[in-house]
């Protein structure tokens, strides 16, 4: 079966409508990712877990907003909250109410949301956050992990994709500020530590490597990275931005023992409107307080002209409420995980390591002699080619969308039948690429 002329055929209109998008953005996207060879389909609707395409192709969808959408495309009660609120106005540039009420459900379940700012977006952040460590230090230094993914703000933007040791671009004039690790190796770790630790501000982590491949963080390396910090008086940030509500009603790091600084929140908690969150102990977050910090003394950390609006709030507000009382949600989507990540791996016969952990996963095809992929690197040397082309194999004949390379979410709206969709559409393509 060809693909590719399957997906053509399927997908006239996509395409040109996409060489109009071409003429008008760059790469005829406005998120890098978002483009995939041949062309990416056009989504004219979204509703329940599926996407439907201007050629009234109805995909199965595993990408979910960037995996924002924990409850699924347009949720009524969200819908029927935020319309309610745009009755009411949709940007008011002032304070409003339905922040606090967003604000005490983060805090009532993230016992490090001492204190709270929003933004809107992760990028934003992340930016946010290590301009807190480094105030509040005086030092300067950044480290990061190999492989992960804070957004595109310069502070950050270092060992993002393969190979780890090239910039990711040019115009990056902070880079030299940053350092970046091996995930899940504390020994290589501790040493690139060691060179910076006089002017080390802090080191980010996501628990579960998004873009790196899906790969979770020990416990036993996290909580070594969370003591090495601390007794150097640096920060430990915590992204969880992807992580966060993801697993449980919560966060990742209060199921590890740990005690970070600071957490960046987005994705689920802006039930999929536009959101970012810096949250932390109070004695952190309140260098950002410029009614009683000077300019010598504080992180200006603003916001924007968008942070906290009306919907965003109302949104999320919402998102967090349902998924309090719907206790069966994380047991459920947990383990459609689970099983996933067993029955897929069984399909192909010890040849693919399926990554993740709880609704999250992504299948690597080995190859380079890699039995366990515990780092970005190892994520890395798989097949990255053929896992692009079994995610795309998917969209063209099963009318499954994962973004090509990227990890799968379930949401609340998948069922059990997906998962064994799942399992059929890989035999399909083993037996199609053998």
């Amino acid at each position: 079966m060809d693909s590719k002329k399957n997906y053509a055929k399927k997908t006239p209109e996509s395409c040109k409508i996409f060489e109009k998008s071409k003429r008008l953005h760059v790469n005829g996207v406005s998120h890098n990712i978002r483009f995939f060879e041949p062309y990416p389909f056009v989504t004219k609707s979204a509703k329940e877990k599926f996407l439907v395409d201007v050629d009234s192709n109805k995909y199965v969808d595993y990408w979910m907003g960037h995996w924002s959408l924990i409850l699924g495309h347009a949720p009524v009660e969200v819908k029927e909250r935020v319309q309610k609120q745009l009755n009411d106005g949709w940007m008011y540039g002032t304070v409003n109410k339905v922040t606090s009420e967003l604000s005490e459900k983060i805090q009532s379940a993230v016992p490090v949301a001492e204190k709270i700012r929003y933004v809107t977006s992760g990028t934003e952040a992340t930016m946010y956050a290590v301009r807190l460590a480094r105030t509040i230090t005086g030092k300067n230094i950044i480290a990061k992990i190999d492989g992960g993914w804070h957004g595109y703000t310069s502070d950050l933007l270092k060992s993002v994709n393969w190979p780890y040791n090239t910039a990711e671009g040019s115009g990056l004039v902070t880079n030299k500020k940053i350092v970046s690790l091996p995930l899940n190796n504390l020994e290589k770790s501790f040493a690139v530590l060691d060179s910076v630790k006089k002017d080390l501000a802090g080191v980010i982590i996501e628990p579960v490597l998004g873009g790196g491949g899906a790969i979770p963080a020990t416990k036993e390396y996290l909580y070594g990275i969370q003591q090495y910090v601390h007794k150097n008086n640096s920060l430990f940030i915590l992204d969880e931005i992807v992580t966060g509500f993801r697993f449980r009603y919560g966060c990742l790091y209060q199921t590890m023992n740990l005690d970070p600084d600071i957490v960046t929140l987005g994705k689920i908690v802006g039930g999929g409107f536009p959101i970012g969150v810096i949250c932390g102990k109070k004695e952190s977050m309140e260098y950002a307080n410029s009614h009683i910090k000077t300019k010598e003394n504080r992180a200006y950390i603003g916001g924007g002209t968008f942070s906290a609006n009306p919907v965003s709030m109302t949104a999320g507000s919402t998102t967090l409420e349902i998924l309090k009382k719907k206790k069966s949600l994380y047991e459920k989507i947990n383990g459609f995980g689970t099983k996933t990540r067993k029955e897929i791996d069984k399909v192909f016969s010890g040849k693919t390591i399926t990554t993740g952990i709880g609704s999250l996963f992504l299948t690597h095809f080995l190859k380079n002699d890699i039995a366990t992929i515990q780092n970005a690197t190892d994520a890395a040397m798989c097949d990255v080619r053929l896992l692009h082309k079994y995610h795309f194999d998917m969209i063209a004949n099963d009318e499954i969308f994962f973004l090509p390379g990227k990890l799968g979410a379930f949401s609340d709206a998948h069922s059990q039948a997906d998962v064994k969709a799942l399992v059929s559409a890989s035999e399909r393509f083993l037996q199609n690429t053998r």
